[in-house]
């Protein structure tokens, strides 16, 4: 897959034709085409930027002389992005936001990212009660609530403090328990509620000692925005992709504002107890794959890595759902009497990668589960 992904980067650029992705050449296909599968790529110069990175203790890179390199390399190609901007940065330690599931906390990062989707839609779910026993019916359901739980975080995340909604507002029982009820035998089209009363590469670790830890970052789309600072391997990344111009949305370009996005590690407890880290990578896949995982884990009681081969499914706008080339076509077809719009992907590249790592309640031993879309492994070290 991830020459498949580096080959689709190459095709687009090379369509762009323009002088400022030169350096993602030089970098990424120093031999004049993206790397076969198999074929041995090397990165000097982002090797030199990480040892820059490693004896500075990050200087270099937020106020030292990488950071002079990436605000030449912005200003030269009318970037916004300065110097400043990198010595500003100061990391943000949060409070995860959870619902119970099936007897379990579920946690995810608060917003601006989409972590609140899955759980939303996790919540509407266990507002439902039990499944039921079709398994038409139940994923029709878990479809549902994936909308109308979508069509929420697209209204309300942006930066906490610019809000009109708040986390707790759109995760409380009574709010989700409203929205589940507009749930039917037909597929919706779904649109926001109003939730105000009164007043989204991943990696998953674990050691013997019960240390557990549910780490993702990105460029968000592939190689970021393509543009490669020359001499550095550094790509900088395209998040404000994410932000909208219009002065209405909760997503409206503002200076010093994070825009809604998807870097969303998830975690599971129970009681005191931490069960294990799990994500799936994927843009806007990223919260419908966080759903779909946990249903496979804590309601069908499959293995992580069972959970993780499961054929997934998408929802991308209105009542169109996408599905694996592998997914079930009598599942598809009454879906699709439900009022649903199926489409069936040509590959499941667009489906999401993750990770999942559970410990045993019983034993304590660890169970892993890897990604069978991409390259991945379960490493016990």
């Amino acid at each position: 897959m991830v020459s498949q992904l580096w080959q689709q980067a190459e095709h687009r650029y090379r369509q762009c034709e323009q002088p400022e992705f030169a350096p993602w050449f030089a970098h990424f296909a120093p031999t004049g085409h993206a790397p076969q599968p198999g074929e041995s790529w090397r990165s000097p110069d982002m090797a030199k930027s990480l040892q820059r990175i490693a004896d500075t203790r990050g200087e270099a890179f937020y106020r030292g002389e990488l950071a002079d390199e990436i605000d030449a390399f912005s200003l030269q190609h009318g970037g916004f992005l300065r110097k400043q901007d990198l010595a500003d940065f100061t990391p943000e330690w949060v409070t995860p936001i959870s619902v119970r599931y099936r007897g379990h906390d579920i946690w995810e990062i608060p917003p601006n990212g989409s972590g609140m989707i899955a759980l939303q839609a996790l919540g509407m779910l266990e507002a439902l009660g039990n499944e039921p026993r079709n398994p038409v019916d139940a994923l029709h359901r878990r479809i549902e609530a994936t909308k109308l739980a979508y069509v929420d975080g697209l209204h309300y995340i942006t930066e906490p403090d610019e809000m009109t909604a708040n986390p707790e507002q759109m995760l409380s029982s009574d709010y989700l328990t409203a929205r589940a009820r507009l749930i039917g035998e037909n597929a919706l089209l779904p649109k926001h509620g109003n939730p105000i009363k009164g007043g989204t590469v991943y990696l998953a670790t674990a050691d013997a000692e019960g240390n557990m830890v549910s780490f993702i970052q990105s460029n968000f789309d592939g190689f970021g925005s393509g543009m490669v600072v020359p001499g550095t391997g550094i790509s900088l990344q395209n998040r404000g992709w994410s932000f909208s111009l219009s002065p209405n949305d909760a997503n409206v370009l503002a200076p010093g504002k994070r825009p809604y996005h998807t870097i969303i590690p998830g975690f599971i407890t129970r009681g005191e107890q931490a069960v294990g880290p799990f994500g799936v990578m994927g843009g806007f896949m990223q919260p419908q794959g966080h759903v779909q995982v946990v249903i496979a884990l804590l309601e069908e009681l499959l293995n992580p890595q069972a959970a993780l081969d499961k054929p997934r499914w998408k929802w991308t706008h209105g009542k169109t759902v996408e599905v694996e080339p592998d997914f079930p076509d009598h599942l598809a077809q009454a879906l699709a009497r439900r009022g649903h719009t199926i489409v069936r992907a040509n590959d499941g590249l667009t489906f999401g990668r993750g990770q999942i790592i559970l410990r045993s309640a019983n034993t304590g031993g660890l169970q892993g589960g890897t990604e069978p879309r991409a390259d991945g492994a379960v490493l016990p070290v």
